[in-house]
This record gives C-alpha cells, sequence and structure tokens, in this order.
C-alpha cells in the first residue's frame, strides 16, 4: 500500500468520524441521566446509563403524534411529488413544445429565492382557504417547493434511457403510454428511488413552513414538536436528544429499502446516452 493511499484512507476516515460524531453525541446524550448533563462535564461516554429519557418522551410527551403526522407528510409528499415530476420529466425529455424553453426557466429560477421571503404570502394565500393548521396543507406547500429540483432530476433520468427503445415498443403494436409503462417506467425505478428519497428526506426534516403554518399541537410535525423540549426556564436536552434519535429511526429504515434503487438512481442520471 503506498502512502498516498494511505493518506486517502485516513482522509476519509477522518471524514467519516466528522460527520458521524454529532450523530454520536446525540446518542450519547439521550442515555445520560440529567443528573450527569452538567455535573459530569465533558465525556466520550456517561458514567451511568439509563433509557428513562426515551420512556418520557414515549409516555409523558406527545412525540408520538407528532411522529405520526410527519410519516403522514413526508409520505404523502414524496409520493405526490415523484409521481408529477415523473410525468413532468417525461414531456422535457421527450417532447418538444411552445414555452418549453420559458417553463424550464420558470421551474429554475423557483429554486433561487430564499424560502423566507414567500413565508408571508404563502400564508396570507392559505389562511382564507383554511389550509393553515392542516396536514393536507403542508403536503401541498412541500409538494410545489419539492416538483422543480425532482422534475429536472427525473429529467436526467429520461434523457439517460434511448428514445429507440420506446420506438421499438411501439413498432410493435404498444401505444406510447404502453411503452411509457412496460418499457420506460420499469427503467427509471431508481431514478424514481432517488427522487422518492430525496423528497422524503426533504420533507422529513423540514421546520419553516411547519412552523409558519401550524399552531395546533394535534397536527405538529415532529421538528416543531422538538421545541415543546424547551421551556422558558429549562431545556429538556436528554428528552430532546432521546426524540431526535426515534425520529432518525424512519429515515435510516426508509434509505435502508431503497438503497439498491437509490445507488443505481444516482449514478444513472449522471450519464446521458
Amino acid at each position: 500500500m503506498t502512502f498516498k493511499n494511505i493518506g486517502h484512507r485516513l482522509a476519509i476516515l477522518l471524514y467519516v468520524i466528522f460527520a458521524l460524531f454529532p450523530l454520536y453525541w446525540l446518542l450519547k446524550i439521550s442515555v445520560t441521566p440529567n443528573k450527569l448533563l452538567y455535573s459530569e462535564g465533558v465525556r466520550l461516554w456517561p458514567s451511568e446509563f439509563t433509557w428513562r429519557n426515551f420512556e418520557l418522551v414515549m409516555t409523558q410527551s406527545e412525540f408520538p403524534l407528532f411522529f405520526a403526522n410527519s410519516l403522514t407528510v413526508s409520505f404523502s409528499t414524496a409520493i405526490l411529488t415523484t409521481l408529477i415530476a415523473t410525468g413532468a420529466g417525461y414531456a422535457f425529455s421527450r417532447f418538444s413544445f411552445k414555452g418549453k424553453v420559458v417553463i424550464s426557466a420558470i421551474l429554475l429560477i423557483t429554486q433561487m429565492f430564499p424560502l423566507v421571503m414567500v413565508l408571508a404570502p404563502i400564508y396570507k394565500i392559505m389562511a382564507p382557504i383554511g389550509l393553515t393548521n392542516s396536514l393536507l396543507g403542508l403536503v401541498l406547500i412541500y409538494t410545489a417547493f419539492n416538483v422543480p429540483f425532482a422534475t429536472f432530476l427525473m429529467q436526467s433520468f429520461f434523457d439517460g434511457i434511448p428514445q429507440d427503445l420506446e420506438e421499438s415498443a411501439m413498432v410493435e403494436g404498444c401505444t406510447r403510454f404502453g411503452a411509457l409503462r412496460r418499457v420506460i417506467v420499469p427503467l427509471t425505478l431508481p431514478g424514481m428511488a432517488a427522487t422518492l428519497g430525496f423528497v422524503f428526506t426533504a420533507a422529513w426534516s423540514e421546520l419553516l413552513f411547519a412552523l409558519m403554518l401550524i399552531s395546533d399541537n394535534k397536527v405538529s410535525t415532529f421538528p416543531v414538536g422538538l421545541l415543546n423540549f424547551v421551556s422558558k426556564f429549562a431545556v429538556e436536552w436528554g428528552q430532546m436528544m432521546a426524540a431526535g434519535v426515534m425520529a432518525l429511526i424512519p429515515a435510516c429504515l426508509f434509505f435502508a429499502f431503497i438503497q439498491r434503487y437509490l445507488v443505481q438512481g444516482l449514478t444513472a442520471g449522471a450519464v446521458k446516452g
């Protein structure tokens, strides 16, 4: 093994440690008794171990409700956005139509503005039609803001599939929709999985819109619910970290389930032809 290879592996190892250390610290604080959080100082592992914080989060807080709300919003947003982006991406990839360049430019421009700029207008639009304090309102907003990027992502996947495959299927008697359903969609499943994963993660961790549109705990998502552990006179660090650890579980399981398709999709979208 050369010195260059050792340097590369050492750099990768340092990066992995740097990336995972906050997650380790999250877990460490979640299993540390509250009495030791300030008295023990900085330690890599607490001298005492407890599951009390997890128990309190599950039995004496509304976190299970926030958790269920986040799952509902994230899965709904991911599925709806992926379906819309798949159709739009296919249209941009395969058809030439009037206004195509303008529409693409508008979609691109929507990604350039800070979200803070549109908070007030969106609230003014959604409040009169009853979509504040509503999971449906969050799903619609998340979908609207994720569709442009997801469309470009899906377009890149469709661009990487030769049109000859569709033409051959149509020569054999398939309609365009039949060729899309039987030939193209199976080939783009990795791309759809990559899009699904990206949108799910974005919706799962979003705080700004959820904080602005939701004021009722019954429909709060978990990022907003974490703020309940911050009171006027104290911060329940142990319970907050325990809730954070549990919030990682769905995302980890989701990505473990789609990992095979996700890796294929991210590499396939980078190659055209």
